[in-house]
This record gives structure tokens, sequence and C-alpha cells, in this order.
């Protein structure tokens, strides 16, 4: 073992970044790789920086973000450089534009949220509000990438303080486009300042905990707009809201059958154990087609291979499809012929493989 491993064994790999971009860029696994949680999340939520535009644009960042996480001393020489000829950093128009897309998307993702109709006796609208919040926060995580870094307060300040123009135009895209730009710019001007020391190595759990609940408010958002906002085409072609659908379907005899089941399953377990349980659900599903059969035939589950015989001539006499004359019966007397047969041919063999098997544990007891 070298001593360079030795020494720093959390070492990055520009070799496992690029694969890591390649196989998995488009959700950011090279960021995460990377420590750069932030970076990773807009990538996860964006499909790689707007479907794949910011993602295709890394190929020759990447080597600087593996020298920026070993903090290479050539990397760290050319930092101190920028920071004693530049107090502050300096404009980037790629960090901009993405400080405006990602202030959008959010404050785009929350108003798409907010339920359009009263719900619950309530007229939720006054929840846009809440869209310059989200504005400032898409702003702030896009300027804190890396070795950048700046407080949200102004952010928020920004947003809110522009976000009234809605009354004015009354253009809701304008009014989130606006307001993204002026918040990235009140940023850019006044928060934005350099990282001087190191970004802190978060632990695992901390960094999990962070991220996915990031992810799970950024679902929660989906869902509400789905939930409250989207619609469904019945047969009809009439749209039905999602949330009444799902009403519906969950005062509907087919989940209110299923539910019963599962309780009626749960009761028998606790009664006969779950070996028991699972092996009469098992036996339910008549996965071989034996229950179904002797329904087929109209014979007994205890029926002789004679009696299953006779049914099955029986009903093949009654069923041909040759003493029907007219088409349409005649396509439905088949259907029911195959049926018989099929029926005739799995317990034929289920009762053939029975006489086998009954046999040779005879002839093992004997022996």
């Amino acid at each position: 073992m070298s001593k360079e491993r030795i020494t720093n064994p959390s070492k990055k790999s520009l070799v496992v970044a690029y694969l890591l971009w390649l196989i998995g860029g488009f959700i950011g696994l090279h960021h995460l790789y990377l420590h750069r949680d932030r970076h990773a999340f807009i990538w996860w939520c964006t499909l790689g920086g707007y479907f794949g535009i910011g993602w295709i644009s890394e190929i020759f960042l990447i080597p600087e973000y593996v020298r920026d996480a070993n903090e290479d001393p050539e990397f760290v020489k050319k930092f101190i450089a920028k920071l004693q000829s530049n107090k502050k950093p300096p404009y980037s128009s790629r960090r901009f534009v993405g400080e405006v897309l990602l202030g959008y998307l959010f404050g785009q993702l929350v108003q798409m949220a907010i339920p359009e109709k009263i719900f619950g006796g309530i007229d939720w609208t006054f929840l846009h509000w809440a869209i310059p919040i989200l504005i400032a926060v898409g702003v702030w995580t896009v300027g804190n990438i890396g070795r950048e870094e700046g407080v949200l307060w102004q952010s928020l300040v920004a947003a809110i303080l522009v976000y009234p123009i809605r009354y004015l135009i009354y253009d809701e895209t304008y009014t989130l486009l606006i307001t993204s730009v002026a918040t990235a710019f009140v940023f850019d001007t006044f928060s934005k300042q350099w990282q001087r020391t190191p970004p802190k190595r978060r632990g695992k759990l901390e960094r999990t905990f962070k991220l996915s609940t990031a992810i799970l408010l950024y679902f929660a958002l989906w869902g509400s707009f789905l939930y409250f906002n989207g619609t469904i085409k019945d047969e009809e072609g009439g749209e039905i809201p999602v949330h009444e659908a799902i009403q519906n379907f969950l005062a509907s005899a087919w989940w209110t059958d299923l539910t019963q089941a599962l309780y009626d399953s749960y009761q028998y377990a606790q009664h006969h154990g779950w070996y028991e349980t699972w092996k009469e659900i098992f036996e339910s599903m008549d996965v071989d087609g034996e229950r179904n059969s002797y329904k087929i035939l109209g014979v007994s589950a205890t029926a002789s291979q004679a009696e299953i015989t006779a049914a099955y001539r029986k009903l093949s006499k009654e069923h041909h499809p040759d003493k029907v004359k007219d088409e349409k019966d005649k396509k439905a007397a088949n259907a029911r012929f195959i049926e018989i047969q099929q029926a005739y041919s799995v317990l034929s063999k289920i009762k053939s493989s029975r006489r086998r098997k009954n046999k040779q544990f005879n002839e093992d007891i004997i022996l």
C-alpha cells in the first residue's frame, strides 16, 4: 500500500468521477461521490441540469472538481490567487443562469402544487406567497455550490419585495421569471462571497438525512400537484380530478373486498400461524388450475378419475361446436369446448402425478 493512500484514504479518483458522470451524471452520482451534495440534488431534480445540458458541459470541469475535493496543492494555490485578486467571486454567467433557472423551477412547482379549487372548505390560493420563498431557496442553493457562498435572507427579502409585480402584469410566467432574475441579481451583488475555508466533510448519516429531506419535499410538491390539480380521463372522455378518483376507488367494492380479505388473513394468521396462512393463500391462488378445472367440469374435489372422465365426455358432447350452426354462437361454443378439454387435461395430469407419488411412497415404505 502506498504512502499516499495511507495518509489520505479518502482521496477521490478522477477515473471513478468520470465513470459516475457517464453512468449516473443525470442524477448527480459523480457529485455525490465528490461530496457536492447541493450540486447532486440540482442535477437530480433537473435531469442533469435541464435535460442534460449542464451534465454535458461538465465534461471538462470534472478534473477541477476532483482537485477541489482532494484539496490538491495546485488547486489551493490557484484558489488563493483568486482570493488575492478578487475581493468577491467574479460574475459567472453560467452560475447566474443556473440560479435563475432553479429559482424559476422551484417557484413554478409551488405554483402548480397549490390547489386551484376550494378544498376542505378552504381557499388555498393564499399559499402563493410561498412562491417567492422557494424562488429564493433555488437561487441560494445554486449560489452556494463549490467555493462560493452567500446568506439566504437577502435573497428572501428581494424575492418577497419583487413578487408583488404579479398584481401589475397579471402573468404568472413573467412574474416568476422577473422575480427569479431580480433575486439572482441581489444574491450575486450583495450576498455572494468566497468560501475561504474548505467545505466541511459531513458524515454519511447527516448527508443522507439532508438529501432525503430535500428529495421528499420535492416529491411532496409534485404529489400535491397531481393530487389536487391533476385529472384522469374516464371511459367517456370526461376529466375527473385525481383526488376524487382516489376517493371513489377507496369507496369501491373491489378495495373494500381487498381490505377485508387482508384483515381476514391477518386474523387467520393470529390463530393458525403465518405458515398455515401462506399455505392457505397459495392454495386459494389455484396456480395449477385444479380448483377451476373442478368447477368447469362440475365435479367435486374428491371425484375419481372415472367420474372426471364421464363428466368430460358428457360436457364435450353437449358443447361440441359442430352442433351449433350460428357463427356467433359457434365461437362461444368453441371457446367453451376448449375450456372443457383444458380442464380435463389439467385434472388428468394432476391425478396421474399423485398416483405416481403415492405408488413411489408405498414402495419406499415396503423397502
